[in-house]
C-alpha cells in the first residue's frame, strides 16, 4: 500500500461534473464494514451487521475494526491499518460496497496513505458514512473522480434506533430510484430560491480542515455544498464558514443545503451565524433539511446532480436528485 498519488481526477476549474456513480446493492451483496476513524464498539457493531444481514446483505468486518489504538484511545487502530482495511475492502472484487463502522477522528491521519490509483482502477463501490468521514468523501470525488454517500454509520446510535434512518439508507442501496426526493417536513427556505448543481460535503469543520492540504478542494463552481456539524459552538461555526470563504471554496458555488447542528447551541444563534455568513452569497439556502448528526439522518448522495427548491411562501424545502443515487 502506497499513499503517493495525492492528485485530484482532474484539474480543471470549471463547473463541478457529476461523479462516477457505483451499481445498487442487490439481496446476497457483499459489503466490508471498515473503521477510518475512532473506536467501534464491539457491541453495536454486532447490532448493525445483524441489521445488514435482515437486509439481505452479506457483511464481513475488515481486520482491524475493533483493534483499538495502543495510546490514542480516541483512534480505532494504528493509521496503516485503517488505511489499508479501507484499500482492501475496495480492492476486493467480492465487495460490492464500503460502510463505515463510525466517524469520531482519524481520517485526515490515514487518507494519504491509501493508494488512490489503486482505488480508481478498482472503479466504483458504494461507500457510506459522515461525521470525521467526510475527509474520505472528498478524497474519494477528488482523487478517484466516485460518487458517494454522506449516510448514517452501523454501530452509531442513530442508525440503530430510528427506523426513518435506517430505512432511507437500505432503500438508499437497494432501491435508489424510490428515493429521489429529500427533506424532513422541518426543512425552511434561509434564503429563498432555485438551483441546480453537484452535491458535495460533509461536516463543515472537516472541510475548512481540508483546506491547503493534499488533494484539498480548491473550488466548487456549480455546487451545491451540502453541511452539518456536531459539537460546535456557534462562534467555531462561524470561523469554518469564513475560512472557507475566504479560501474561495464557496466562490460560484450554486447552493447551500444544511441539516443538522447537534450539540452546538441554541438553534437561533446557529441560524444567525448561517443567515449572515451565507446570505450575502446570494444563493439558496435550505436549513435543517434532516440529515447528519440529528435523531433522523437522511442519506445524501455526493458527487451527482440535484435540484434544491427552496420557496419563498412557506413552502415545502427539497432536494430532488436527477438520477437515483446508484446505478
Amino acid at each position: 500500500m502506497t499513499g503517493e498519488d495525492h492528485g485530484p481526477a482532474t484539474e480543471d476549474r470549471g463547473p463541478l461534473a457529476p461523479l462516477a456513480r457505483p451499481a445498487r446493492l442487490r439481496p446476497g451483496s457483499r459489503v466490508a464494514v471498515v473503521a477510518p476513524s475512532g473506536p467501534v464498539p464491539a457491541d453495536r457493531l454486532e447490532e448493525g451487521l445483524a441489521v445488514l444481514r435482515d437486509w439481505g446483505l452479506e457483511p464481513v468486518v475488515g481486520p482491524h475494526v475493533l483493534d483499538g489504538h495502543p495510546e490514542l484511545d480516541y483512534l480505532s487502530g494504528a493509521d496503516a491499518d485503517r488505511a489499508a482495511d479501507l484499500q482492501q475492502a475496495w480492492c476486493d472484487p467480492s465487495v460490492e460496497a464500503v460502510l463505515c463502522a463510525r466517524g469520531g477522528y482519524g481520517a485526515h491521519r490515514m487518507v494519504d496513505l491509501v493508494d488512490w490509483a489503486a482505488i480508481r482502477a478498482a472503479g466504483p463501490k458504494a461507500f457510506v458514512g459522515y461525521s470525521d468521514i467526510t475527509v474520505l468523501h472528498e478524497a474519494f470525488a477528488l482523487r478517484a473522480g466516485f460518487a458517494t454517500l454522506h449516510g448514517p454509520m452501523v454501530a452509531t446510535d442513530t442508525f440503530l434506533q430510528d427506523p426513518a434512518t435506517r430505512e432511507h439508507l437500505r432503500a438508499t442501496l437497494l432501491e435508489p430510484g424510490t428515493v429521489r426526493t429529500l427533506g424532513l417536513e422541518s426543512a425552511g427556505s434561509l434564503v429563498p430560491g432555485r438551483a441546480r448543481g453537484i452535491l458535495y460535503g460533509g461536516c463543515v469543520s472537516l472541510l475548512a480542515a481540508d483546506i491547503g492540504t493534499p488533494g484539498g478542494r480548491t473550488h466548487a463552481r456549480g455546487g451545491l455544498l451540502v453541511i452539518e456539524d456536531t459539537g460546535e459552538e456557534p462562534y467555531r461555526l462561524d470561523g469554518f464558514l469564513t475560512g472557507l470563504l475566504r479560501s474561495g471554496a464557496l466562490d460560484a458555488v450554486a447552493g447551500v443545503v444544511c441539516g443538522s447542528w447537534q450539540e452546538c447551541g441554541p438553534y437561533e444563534k446557529i441560524r444567525a451565524v448561517l443567515a449572515d455568513r451565507l446570505g450575502p452569497l446570494g444563493i439558496p439556502v435550505v436549513e435543517e433539511l434532516g440529515f447528519g448528526h440529528g435523531p433522523t439522518a437522511l442519506t445524501i448522495p455526493l458527487g451527482v446532480p440535484a435540484v434544491l427548491d427552496a420557496p419563498a411562501d412557506g413552502g415545502r424545502c427539497t432536494l430532488t436528485l436527477e438520477s437515483p443515487a446508484l446505478r
